[in-house]
């Protein structure tokens, strides 16, 4: 949401009020430092060891109160989290327009990703703008009797943020240096390889499965894998129990926004099972393996950019040796799909469609599918 914000301070006519759960604290403020952003209202809601629907109920009934003392003339909500969707059910049911960013992504199983696939499809029900980033997003939601008059496409928001992070880092060797000395694994002629894991559908032998992989793509000497792990202990455990003395592959405590989007940059190859990191990924021109059974990202996928694995550990290997064959045979067609989930404009097109313009919608290539 951050590009949206900062777009939204940029025009006039607009007061945008920053709302957060408070949840992730460390995660949250470097993210809003690095955009210059502040919080106008914080719920700080965040307990140890809380549940879906006791983090939920407190949610609903916290953004209910802001929503009442605020009274805001539209609530725009990103994603699918837990938070999203409280936020735009309460605003619903005040009758308050809801825009939901990346409306219309869809596996439509709601066991995978859970409770994400339920999320989302809620706020979309309860949406008055729904700013799809693809035109397979526009295409589910039509298929759901969404009106098409609401459904705008506009490419992906965290796009913009990446891009305008990746412009940051180029922009300041100084920073570039700190950057590589802080992160100095990637060492010259080998493949790099990036990790990212979370998803709790992995929980327990996925995450296992995973660890195995990556243990048997490391014997390649030419292979080096950086793996920043996530803090849930149900990831943790594992990873560190079979993958901290591995050689060829460096564990790093969770890093900040603009670090990642360093390794993400220096990396050739991708493992992971997140939504967001698949499109960060083919914005860079990066082969990416997924490890899920089913993506609500299907459009690099269909570019041939992007490979379901799931976490079955001869799926993982496989599936890097021929990343790592289309790395080295077509590079050319990774670079030519980059635009497929965004070109930087999605938040100015949102802003423009939130003051009435009329704009020319976002197309993404994927001309370059097999």
């Amino acid at each position: 949401m951050a590009p949206i914000i900062v777009e939204l301070r940029n025009r006039s006519g607009f007061q945008p009020i920053v709302c957060t759960t408070g949840q992730h604290r460390q995660m949250l403020d470097q993210v809003m430092s690095l955009f210059d952003l502040k919080a106008d209202i914080d719920l700080d809601l965040m307990r140890p060891n809380q549940t879906l629907n006791a983090l939920t109920g407190r949610i609903f009934s916290e953004v209910d109160a802001v929503l009442e003392r605020v009274n805001p003339d539209i609530v725009l909500t990103h994603g699918d989290t837990s938070t999203a969707m409280a936020t735009s059910l309460a605003a619903f049911h005040r009758r308050i327009p809801v825009g939901h960013v990346e409306a219309g992504l869809r596996t439509y199983d709601l066991e995978r990703p859970f409770p994400e696939e339920m999320n989302r499809r809620v706020i979309d029900l309860t949406a008055t703008y729904l700013f799809a980033p693809s035109e397979i997003a526009r295409a589910n939601l039509v298929s759901e009797r969404a009106n098409p008059q609401s459904i705008h496409v506009t490419g992906n928001t965290v796009v913009d943020a990446l891009l305008a992070m990746r412009a940051k880092i180029d922009g300041d060797r100084e920073l570039l240096d700190r950057l590589n000395d802080k992160f100095p694994s990637f060492l010259p002629g080998r493949i790099r390889v990036l990790v990212t894991g979370h998803r709790r559908e992995s929980f327990g032998d996925g995450f296992n499965n995973i660890c195995e992989a990556l243990i048997r793509i490391s014997r390649d000497p030419e292979v080096e894998i950086v793996y920043p792990v996530h803090l849930n202990p149900n990831v943790q455990e594992p990873v560190r129990r079979l993958l901290a003395n591995v050689p060829n592959i460096r564990l790093f405590p969770p890093v900040d926004y603009l670090d990642f989007v360093h390794l993400l940059t220096t990396a050739d190859v991708i493992v992971t099972d997140s939504g967001g990191v698949q499109e960060e990924a083919i914005s860079l021109g990066k082969s990416v393996l997924v490890m899920r059974e089913v993506t609500e990202r299907p459009e690099g996928v269909k570019a041939g950019l992007a490979h379901l694995v799931g976490v079955d550990s001869e799926k993982i290997y496989r599936g890097f040796a021929a990343a790592v064959a289309q790395l080295r045979t077509d590079s050319g067609r990774v670079r030519q799909a980059r635009h497929i989930y965004g070109d930087g404009h999605a938040a100015a097109r949102i802003v423009d469609i939130l003051s009435g313009r009329r704009i020319a919608e976002f197309k993404g290539d994927i001309a370059c599918a097999p």
